[in-house]
């Protein structure tokens, strides 16, 4: 028996296949913008690669020096996002990405902050980008409560779909009354949306701390409609 989700996402990615357009165009950052303390660099084939820059050069004062729990964790935790400068409505969005095993990342839909309180040089874990607009997941192999695909604090995802330490794909289905996600071509969370939030905003690509490394490609979206 055909599953009705299957036929939904059958459906879905037929549409998004059909009208579906580049978002990173796999060359430059053209219609992207740069925020936090973060280097996004395109690789040969069309790669997106985040780094974290190397930063100050005596972050807590010259050596010895007393270190404070606090300001470590500020400094290690800084974010960087990479988001479109354009703005988006209802769109079906597939990315691809890699990191290594344990690697911690998210992608950020209808944020209006553009991740202001995420970045350096005192970021406000209350208010990052999954507390404004909604993140997707990505925490390649670690089983939590929200392990990868999970529309974060909202709807956890089923496990189990992603590929360690390999390219894993990730569709996203953004409606107004509905979030949908799939990893690698399996629906693995759902979430109504929350009322109070906003229908619209960018699209943003995170680094989560200075210790990460990222790649991204074949970001392509479709856009409700066009």
């Amino acid at each position: 028996m055909i599953r009705p989700a299957a036929l939904l996402l059958a459906a879905s990615l037929c549409a998004f296949s059909q009208g579906d357009r580049p978002l990173f165009n796999g060359r430059d950052l053209e219609g992207w913008e740069i925020k936090g303390d973060g280097m996004w660099k395109v690789l040969a084939g069309g790669v997106l690669m985040a780094q974290a820059t190397s930063g100050p050069k005596a972050p807590f004062g010259t050596w010895p020096a007393t270190l404070d729990e606090k300001k470590y964790m500020q400094w290690r935790q800084a974010q960087s996002w990479l988001y479109t400068t354009a703005e988006f409505g209802e769109f079906d969005l597939h990315v691809e990405y890699l990191t290594a095993p344990g690697g911690n990342s998210g992608i950020s839909i209808r944020d209006s902050t553009r991740g202001k309180y995420a970045i350096a040089p005192e970021p406000d874990y209350e208010k990052t980008p999954a507390h404004w607009g909604y993140e997707i997941q990505i925490y390649n192999g670690i089983k939590t409560k929200y392990p990868t695909g999970s529309v974060y604090l909202f709807a956890p995802a089923e496990f189990g779909h992603e590929k360690s330490a390999d390219w894993n794909s990730i569709d996203i289905e953004s409606r107004n009354a509905m979030i949908r996600v799939s990893l690698n071509g399996q629906v693995v969370a759902r979430h109504g949306g929350d009322p109070a939030r906003p229908k619209t905003g960018p699209i943003g690509l995170q680094l989560h701390d200075r210790f990460s490394v990222m790649m991204f490609r074949n970001i392509r979206i479709r856009e409700a409609g066009k």
